[in-house]
């Protein structure tokens, strides 16, 4: 394996750490996270004015010669598949694509190929930098299989390092577009009784609640109110189907991203999301609120109608807040104008 040596001087005031001044003066372009970095430390990759320091809390002073010895980033075993992808926007750093419903995110025993990091290895090729070392896309959050939308992905890894201190924050903005069953209202004297589900000024839904595997069903998440990770979704209304109503396109963004969050969340609340195999359900709609072919295409819905329209989060290299959204897919487009369609047609 090929090495490079990175050489450079440490600035003014440096930051007391040495990762934390490595970090601030290591030249742009390297693409080292503080992380990456304090691993390089510790396995005796990193010499001070010529002696080797393993310490990453070791002090340094202004004007210490700094050598980096780093290995070329390693291929990744994951073979690269010509699969073709929407990008959104692309630099040196992060990639922001728009995932089809039906792809896995990252290969599992289940789906070991046919996946997005396998189409981005394809798409990126040499420009990926190395993630940890290895040349793979960094993974900082997922959306499921059959949910449509936008993802962050970092293709250095400096990017990766910051990426998931936003997400870590809980500083990126997502919203999704679902349609559910019912319709959420603060006026609804069930929701009332539904212990997490609280209403905020603009009939703004909010359920707060922890969440955990399920115990007997390990694919499923569960609702608790001890235990678990803290989560916390917000959901409105922005319209609604049905005479009278009983389905709703809703927008929902999330305070926490836990897995499944939004399909669990609206479940607990009664407000299952059309197509959900796991947690949706099927109803029978009323033959008097909706038409026979806005009911069969509600039935015949083969995903959860969820997608991921907005993402917005800050260049974790440039500092450039950048803000995207993705239209919905043809079939979430179809279904709700099927849902409009008067019930005497």
């Amino acid at each position: 394996m090929g090495t490079r040596q990175i050489e450079f001087q440490i600035a003014a005031d440096p930051p007391s750490r040495l990762d934390k001044a490595l970090s601030r003066d290591v030249p742009d372009g390297e693409n080292l996270s503080r992380t990456r970095l304090a691993r390089l430390i510790e396995e005796g990759a990193v010499q001070v004015n010529g002696r080797e320091v393993r310490d990453p809390k070791a002090k340094v002073a202004e004007g210490a010669h700094v050598t980096i010895v780093v290995a070329e980033a390693e291929d990744s075993h994951i073979g690269p598949e010509d699969i073709p992808l929407e990008v959104v926007f692309e630099d040196a750093d992060v990639i922001v694509v728009n995932k089809p419903a039906g792809m896995v995110v990252h290969p599992a025993p289940g789906s070991p190929s046919g996946t997005l990091v396998n189409a981005l290895l394809h798409h990126c090729g040499d420009d990926l930098s190395g993630v940890g070392g290895v040349k793979r896309p960094g993974i900082v959050h997922r959306i499921d299989k059959e949910t449509s939308g936008l993802l962050v992905v970092a293709k250095s890894d400096a990017a990766h390092h910051g990426l998931a201190e936003q997400f870590a924050a809980h500083s990126v903005e997502r919203y999704y577009r679902a349609v559910c069953y019912g319709v959420p209202d603060a006026n609804d004297p069930r929701l009332r009784g539904v212990k997490g589900v609280s209403f905020e000024p603009g009939n703004i839904m909010r359920v707060t609640t922890q969440l955990a595997r399920h115990k007997t069903d390990r694919q499923r998440q569960a609702v608790l109110f001890h235990g678990g990770r803290h989560a916390v979704t917000r959901a409105r209304v922005v319209e609604s189907f049905g005479t009278p109503a009983g389905l709703a396109l809703i927008e929902c963004w999330l305070e926490t991203g836990r897995t499944h969050q939004i399909r669990v969340h609206m479940a607990h609340a009664g407000h299952g999301l059309v197509g959900d195999p796991v947690y949706g359900g099927k109803r029978k709609l009323s033959a008097k609120a909706f038409s026979v072919s806005a009911a069969e295409s509600v039935r015949d819905f083969p995903r959860q109608a969820l997608h991921a329209a907005v993402l917005g989060f800050e260049h974790p290299v440039t500092g450039e807040n950048l803000r995207f959204e993705a239209d919905l897919p043809q079939d979430m487009k179809s279904l709700i104008a099927g849902l409009r369609t008067p019930v005497s047609q």
